[in-house]
């Protein structure tokens, strides 16, 4: 089961940095290249706590949906989102944040496990977690660039 653990330093608090990272329309902002869009559950604003969002993506020319659930929330240092259906056997992304002389240090720990036995295996290796590993990369800039204007 593939891990991908991020390290990104914003120069902006801890407040904001978890609430941008809790943002649905954020999320989409930082995921137009793939068309994704929030289709049901909390479809904009800040995630809580037991809310699910079902997102709707083009990911290798396919349309996908995936569903996540918040499963845990300690504002403002720690949440996670757990995938409750979609293409993947599971998914488990921890958003950890902490905070020092103003520099808010974001955490990302995400674990996902492919269906499809070695084949799946095979695809993790070859391609699929460098590709997650961008996803999630293009995201964080996405935060990391709203909250440093935001506290310019």
């Amino acid at each position: 089961m593939p891990t991908i653990r991020l390290e990104t330093r914003v120069k902006a608090d801890i407040e904001t940095v978890f609430d941008l990272s809790r943002s649905i329309d954020l999320h989409v902002e930082s995921t137009k290249h793939t068309g994704e869009s929030a289709i049901a559950g909390k479809t904009s604003g800040l995630i809580e706590l037991d809310e699910t969002v079902t997102w709707r993506a083009r990911h290798f020319g396919i349309w996908q949906t995936l569903t996540s659930k918040i499963t845990q929330m300690q504002r403002p240092v720690l949440f996670v989102d757990e995938m409750v259906d979609g293409a993947f056997r599971s998914i488990k992304h921890e958003h950890h944040f902490s905070e020092t002389d103003g520099i808010t240090l974001m955490t990302d720990v995400f674990t996902f496990e492919t269906p499809l036995g070695w084949f799946g295996a095979m695809a993790d290796k070859l391609f699929l977690t460098r590709y997650m590993t961008r996803l999630l990369l293009e995201r964080n800039q996405v935060i990391k660039t709203y909250a440093e204007l935001k506290h310019l």
